[in-house]
């Protein structure tokens, strides 16, 4: 097993991505830390324990910097050690700029930035202290290429790949990797909500001629979390099917 033993802490975890990604690292041997802002993680751990996983879900907001630090020293109390965060949490609330209010410019920086600073802050002086840590935070292919109606969105998506750059810079000395991962159209319930007509235009667009799944991103997630990547620090890899090529 890729992660046998490792301890795995996974915001936005009870949905698509995040539930995928947990439910991948669970058969790889690791230990579940699960946050999400939906009870429905109670019943994605239920379902791990049935499975003879070693796992825990905490009712957290990534907005709230106290919540997470307290939430962070619960878990390192109950394992001992955190050796993977997976930055997954986010939300959208698209609108063209002309149109877009402060508070949904607000509301988006909130959770796909400041979250992932407030948990990454949180968690790596752990992996400091234990001299071994993976933090792998998600990005989109639209930092890339931009995306109509996403100002808020495209713009929280671009500075984490250069927060990326940075944290590996900072944090390599501690045996630290520090990646992300750049999805590109994924079949999830956010997605799901696109009109089909937007979703039909996108398709040219994928070499491959189709969407992605969630586990297409688990599967990249667990490669940078896995002592196959030791030696990869500082890079976003786009999983899109060809679309950002």
């Amino acid at each position: 097993m890729r992660l046998k033993d490792k301890v795995a802490l996974i915001t936005g975890g009870a949905n698509g991505i995040g539930l995928a990604t947990a439910q991948r690292f669970a058969k790889e041997g690791a230990k579940i830390i699960l946050w999400d802002v939906s009870d429905k993680g109670n019943d994605v751990v239920e379902q791990l324990k049935k499975e003879k996983s070693d796992a825990i879900f905490k009712n957290v907001s990534v907005v709230d910097e106290e919540q997470v630090q307290k939430a962070v020293e619960e878990a390192h109390q109950r394992f001992g050690r955190i050796d993977i965060l997976i930055n997954n949490a986010g939300i959208t609330k698209d609108r063209s700029l002309l149109k877009m209010s402060k508070q949904e410019w607000d509301d988006v920086m909130a959770v796909n930035l400041t979250g992932v600073f407030n948990c990454t802050k949180a968690v790596a002086p752990i992996m400091k202290s234990q001299n071994y840590g993976r933090i792998i935070s998600a990005s989109s292919t639209v930092a890339i290429r931009g995306n109509f109606g996403q100002t808020n969105y495209v713009a929280t998506k671009a500075a984490i790949i250069g927060m990326t750059k940075v944290w590996a810079i900072e944090l390599g000395r501690y045996n630290i990797t520090v990646n992300c991962i750049a999805p590109g159209f994924i079949t999830t319930a956010m997605t799901e909500l696109m009109p089909q007509k937007v979703r039909d235009e996108t398709l040219p667009r994928i070499p491959l001629g189709h969407w992605g799944i969630p586990d297409d991103i688990a599967s990249g997630y667990l490669y940078l979390a896995s002592d196959e990547a030791s030696f990869v620090t500082g890079i976003c890899l786009p999983i899109d099917g060809g679309e950002s090529r």
